[in-house]
């Protein structure tokens, strides 16, 4: 196990909070958000997750520790994590379990039970939704039957709320709010993935370019792929993708136009000054189940934050930010062929059609009702918000009445 320690952290009888994840720390924004939230706010924080072979360093101003698994993938993985979780956290000393999505919870709920310990979830996606798990029923029920058993029981627990052992949720949207509520009866929170605030003025100095931006974990489902076919009927622009996933190599194995760029994984400054340059970001979603339905991909508020307009698949949601602040353009989601688990793709010409009349449209509004729209959006889609109802959760749960 690599154990990395800050000079600024004291032992003192602060409320320790150990806050576990199945990543690798590196890239996970929304966690490091959170835990430097509560690090602010006078908690002793510990995060916990895997180191993978070629892991960046990390430095944090908290505590982070990574633990070398044997297996890497799948079921084993997952098992093996759970296992060594669990004892670690029945052995260490602290006042609160945070269990970030569904594939770290099982042993975050054991441990606070048997040591009657405050345990906080926190969901960023419909776990049993995802992509990954399309296609492949038996492992889905796993992971459903995992949230049957403990969610119920959580939901029970936070109605009573007597003595030690407290608990609470929060998730990422209130579409998945509502339908945990209605499944398990359990009360959530809304915490979204949203960035921090920009607060300096976006650069005017900085010249936009002909750049369509993907950003983002590459994996399945996220219709860079219908992009890059688009791009044949677009050659005066770039699409330009920055991020790493599960189909970064094989995208990339595919590529044979010049106009399609791929990045990889920037540092969240380089990362920003290329978004600032874009004159379009893109966020198409297939239909994949639940978890896409009813997403609010954190790029949308990134794409905010530089003052980005947005091409974007319809769901509920997006809609919601998209039409509400008049940030961008929404496309219909395409059919899914069920059999085949993915998306029917658009016809590339007709995407890119839409893609040119998106960039005219914003090219054609003045400044300053742009400017004012992104403004009142980016005041909204900003962590400075959601980071206070993180922050009474926790205190509710481990600071004393």
């Amino acid at each position: 196990m690599t154990v990395t320690l800050t000079s600024d952290i004291k032992t003192t009888n602060r409320c320790r909070i150990i806050v576990s994840v199945t990543n690798d720390l590196v890239t996970d924004q929304r966690v490091h958000r959170a835990c430097m939230a509560m690090h602010e706010a006078g908690y002793c924080v510990t995060l916990v997750g895997r180191r993978l072979q070629g892991s960046e360093r990390v430095e944090r101003p908290y505590r982070t520790q990574r633990m070398r698994l044997l297996f890497k993938r799948k079921a084993l993985f997952y098992a093996e994590y759970n296992i060594r979780l669990f004892f670690k956290l029945l052995f260490s000393r602290a006042d609160c379990f945070y269990a970030n999505d569904t594939d770290t919870l099982l042993a975050n709920y054991c441990a606070a039970r048997i040591r009657g310990k405050a345990l906080f979830f926190d969901a960023h996606e419909m776990f049993p939704e995802v992509p990954e798990l399309v296609g492949r029923p038996a492992v889905k029920r796993v992971w459903q039957g995992i949230e049957d058993w403990i969610l119920p029981r959580m939901a029970r627990r936070m109605k009573e709320q007597q003595g030690g052992g407290r608990m609470a949720a929060v998730t990422v949207c209130q579409s998945i709010a509502d339908i945990y509520r209605e499944r398990y009866g359990l009360e959530m929170g809304v915490v979204r993935n949203v960035p921090m605030r920009r607060r300096k003025a976006i650069a005017t100095s900085i010249e936009k370019q002909n750049i369509l931006l993907y950003q983002g974990a590459v994996n399945i489902g996220r219709g860079i792929e219908w992009v890059m076919d688009a791009m044949r009927y677009l050659p005066d622009y770039r699409f330009v993708i920055a991020g790493v996933g599960d189909v970064y190599d094989k995208l990339r194995a595919k590529n044979n136009a010049d106009n399609v760029v791929f990045m990889g994984r920037l540092e969240p400054e380089k990362l920003y000054e290329l978004t600032l340059s874009a004159r379009l970001g893109i966020s198409l979603l297939e239909n994949r189940g639940l978890n896409y339905y009813y997403s609010l991909p954190n790029r949308i508020a990134d794409f905010v934050q530089a003052g980005v307009p947005v091409l974007a698949t319809d769901f509920p949601e997006i809609r919601r930010v998209v039409e509400g602040y008049g940030i961008g353009t929404l496309v219909p989601p395409q059919p899914f062929d069920a059999e085949n688990c993915c998306s029917e793709p658009p016809d590339a010409k007709e995407l890119a059609r839409k893609i040119e009349e998106t960039v005219s449209f914003w090219d054609a509004m003045a400044e300053d009702e742009r400017q004012t729209r992104f403004a009142k959006a980016a005041a909204d889609l900003s962590w400075d918000n959601d980071k206070k109802t993180l922050l009474e959760k926790i205190n509710y749960l481990v600071i004393k009445p």
